[in-house]
């Protein structure tokens, strides 16, 4: 089974929404043939390197309300962040721009450690808060999953796997993904949104029971290998 999850890494939803689905999966009897891909998504693509505000006064201004209204809210997402073992310090949170962060995630996925790298960067950003434009930061977090810290600087400096973020943005354009997480589940059901965990434990067994219950493979012409007019290999040896 293949779990595709589109995410930013300043979304906080999508970070309490990987760890109710990891809880599901924790449950689920085929968690050891599950595959989870992470894709890139930007909410702000706009959002600058460097932080220029904090990000109380960005939500203020993006959805017209007062700061002290952000900051009540922002309380009571660290609450349910808590819920699922998450502690988010958003008075540490540097609104910067996260599409370096997600060439890293790439960079990573192609060295093995793409999981390591996606859970460090949420980690990097709603709990220690670092800025993931600064290329430095960034090859010191990729040197903490154990990635070569100087290989991970010097990818940063080009712009190697742009295509591969631009590629998984195109994609989640052409499924209609206006916001994350988002959830696609072997290619045939989605699920929108940091949802409770029993939505992921019922999607996660509804494909389950397809894959378990899907006809097995019907091979037409199938060559039997002792047969004298049998065009195939077998055992070891071909029929000539």
């Amino acid at each position: 089974m293949r779990i595709d999850v589109w995410s930013d890494n300043a979304c906080p939803f999508c970070y309490i929404g990987k760890r109710r689905l990891e809880h599901a999966l924790s449950q689920f009897e085929g968690q050891n043939k599950v595959e989870v891909v992470f894709r890139s998504f930007q909410l702000d693509p706009s959002a600058p390197v460097q932080a220029t505000q904090d990000v109380y006064d960005m939500l203020a201004a993006k959805y017209g309300m007062t700061r002290e209204k952000a900051i009540a809210t922002n309380a009571q997402l660290a609450e349910q962040a808590k819920g699922v073992g998450l502690e988010f310090n958003f008075d540490a949170v540097q609104h910067t721009n996260t599409f370096d962060s997600h060439r890293l995630a790439h960079y990573a996925a192609a060295k093995g450690k793409g999981a390591e790298m996606s859970e460090r960067l949420l980690g990097a950003y709603f709990t220690d808060g670092h800025n993931l434009a600064d290329r430095q930061e960034l090859a010191s977090l990729a040197g903490e999953v154990g990635l070569d810290k100087a290989e991970a600087a010097a990818m940063l400096e080009t712009d190697a796997f742009a295509d591969a973020v631009n590629a998984d943005i195109a994609e989640g354009e052409r499924l209609n993904i206006t916001g994350v997480p988002f959830f696609v589940f072997n290619n045939k059901y989605a699920v929108s949104g940091a949802q409770p965990g029993p939505v992921f434990s019922e999607v996660l067994d509804t494909v389950w029971a397809e894959e378990k219950n899907a006809p097995e493979l019907q091979v037409i012409g199938q060559p039997q290998s002792k047969a004298p007019d049998a065009e195939g290999c077998d055992d070891g040896s071909c029929s000539i």
